[in-house]
Order: C-alpha cells, then structure tokens, then sequence
C-alpha cells in the first residue's frame, strides 16, 4: 500500500479499511466515495488532513 499523502510505502493496516503512514504520520480510509485522510492529534484522535498545515513534514 502506498501512501496518498507522501507516496512512501512505510503503511500498515490500522483497522478495516484503514491504513497508518510511518513516513508522513496520517492515518487515511478507504472507502466507496474515495480516500480519507486524517491527521493523528496527541491524545489519539482524528481530524480531517489540512494539506496547508506545514508541521506535518
């Protein structure tokens, strides 16, 4: 699996459907209306991936 954010093959399946990213730290989905993606806050939430968020890389 290859990671929608960075293109790095660094992932593993988090859950049904769901993938983490070691390289860039997203989690994304799979899903019928496309992929997901998400960034992972400190205490472990979800929340939508800003793609104009600099601190991410």
């Amino acid at each position: 699996m290859i990671c929608p954010v960075c293109g790095g093959k660094a992932t593993g399946k988090v859950g049904m459907d769901q993938y983490y990213c070691w390289d860039c730290c997203v989690e994304y989905r799979l899903g019928k209306e496309g992929v997901q993606i998400y960034e992972v806050a400190e205490d472990g939430s979800l929340t939508a991936f800003d793609p104009h968020n600099e601190q991410l890389f």
